[in-house]
């Protein structure tokens, strides 16, 4: 058994972070991660010859703390590629073409969705995203669901699917009436405000060349070897005021303070002796991943730009809800292009139900509505594994039951003895994005200085 200041469970870019912190300021840490690689939600891979971002992805103006990361470890970055026009299927199932950021929709049904994006501009800019639970309407947005906040705001379904597809299929990725109206304005208020997410070209405005996962093996290429463990899954902690010790299936190591750098769903998967407090594990029953497939789809080359289309496309009653140009733009000679999309929630559910050549069908035919016949040959398809993953089994991040925010959120970050807990699921600016991770990192780094 080895004596550290800090044992950090999770190689995620939080527990790297934390790690690489702690290193420089002359701290011994160690860190211990049940996968056999670094990242987390990260992970980069070359399949059948085309670079896939399998994990998180985009790098967008407001994440200023993974800005700043990117440019200390010397990573450069691109832009995704927009050029063209967008695509969008309403509720009348006709397909159409637009610019900027407004949907093709009906006046009426434009005038909503804007009033609908200033309300929750309004209801976020009164929040703070590291407590929620204090907003002046909190208790009352925490008691309804995000669609039942919707139906009381307007008569227009086609408004309300339009607003809801942002925050439900979009980011939380669970249908608007499983979450509260309070976690919906934690998602907008995280971001800097709705407006944000619904700007496609704000949000998901960049990429890191060679991949996201480029920020967690360069975080750990810095460590001294040895300091980080990779297959090594944590089964037991012991603490007491003094500290605490993990066991593993290959060793014991103690630490002065104990971080569980992992999503919150994984922290009750560790016996704890003893056993952490009630509020603590009760907690945790009320959160839960998202449910998402994310679809990489590669063709001979990007044919939708020849058609005059930036790759762009939505709609809320689309199998794939939304789609962007993907293509590698950073390796020389590249003639193919890759879409990226997403089927999520109770759609995800459907698809899953299916064999993989009935799933790839359904998928393929919803990407031929936006981009025409010739999408239904592709030359690679690849689904995103996160939710058979046995350390995610989900995607893309956690968040509370209805009513569970104002009734446990207070509770997230605190600590228990020498223990802590930090991912970017608790975070408050970036939650459930890179950027939150190292926030909350750098939050904690700062409480063990």
């Amino acid at each position: 058994m080895t004596d550290f200041d800090v044992v950090v469970v999770g190689a995620g870019v939080t527990g790297l972070t934390v790690a690489n912190r702690l290193h420089a300021a002359g701290k011994s840490v160690l860190v211990l991660e049940a996968r056999d690689r670094v990242g987390g939600r990260l992970l980069t891979e070359d399949i059948e010859g085309v670079r896939l971002e399998v994990g998180g992805q985009w790098v967008s103006p407001d994440q200023t703390a993974l800005l700043a990361l990117i440019d200390e470890l010397g990573l450069e970055m691109y832009s995704r590629y927009r050029a063209g026009e967008s695509v969008y299927i309403g509720a009348d199932g006709v397909r159409r073409t637009f610019e900027g950021e407004q949907f093709p929709v009906p006046a009426t049904t434009e005038a909503e969705m804007e009033r609908l994006t200033k309300e929750l501009d309004r209801l976020a800019a009164a929040m703070d995203p590291l407590a929620p639970w204090e907003h002046p309407d909190a208790d009352e947005l925490d008691r309804i669901s995000f669609a039942t906040w919707l139906a009381a705001q307007t008569d227009d379904a086609e408004a309300r699917d339009n607003i809801g597809l942002y925050i439900g299929p979009a980011m939380l990725t669970k249908p608007a009436h499983s979450f509260s109206a309070l976690s919906a304005v934690l998602m907008a208020a995280s971001a800097g405000g709705f407006s944000n997410l619904v700007d496609a070209d704000f949000i998901l405005d960049r990429r890191v060349v060679g991949g996201l996962q480029r920020v967690p093996l360069a975080l750990a290429a810095r460590l001294p070897e040895g300091t980080v463990h990779l297959s090594e899954a944590v089964t037991t902690i012991e603490w007491d005021a003094d500290g605490g010790t993990v066991f593993t299936g290959r060793g014991s190591y103690s630490g002065r303070r104990i971080l569980m750098a992992v999503p919150p769903t994984l922290v009750n998967r560790v016996q704890y002796i003893p056993a952490l407090p009630p509020v603590q594990a009760q907690m945790r029953q009320h959160i839960s991943f998202g449910l998402v497939v994310k679809l990489h789809i590669t063709y001979d080359t990007p044919f939708w730009r020849t058609n005059g289309l930036s790759g762009t496309a939505f709609s809320p009653y689309a199998l794939v809800h939304e789609a962007y140009d993907n293509t590698n733009e950073d390796i020389d000679g590249e003639t193919r292009g890759t879409l990226v999309g997403f089927v999520s929630d109770v759609k995800a559910d459907g698809i899953l139900a299916l064999s993989p050549e009935a799933r790839k069908q359904a998928v393929l035919e919803s990407l031929a509505a936006y981009y025409g016949p010739e999408a239904l040959n592709p030359v690679g398809y690849y689904e995103s594994p996160w939710m058979a993953d046995e350390w995610t089994v989900g995607a893309f991040g956690t968040s509370f039951d209805i009513g569970s925010l104002t009734r446990y959120g207070s509770h997230l970050r605190q600590e228990v003895g020498p223990l802590s807990f930090a991912s970017s699921d608790i975070a408050g600016l970036g939650f459930q994005h890179v950027d939150g991770a190292i926030r909350m990192g750098e939050a904690i780094f700062r409480r063990y200085a």
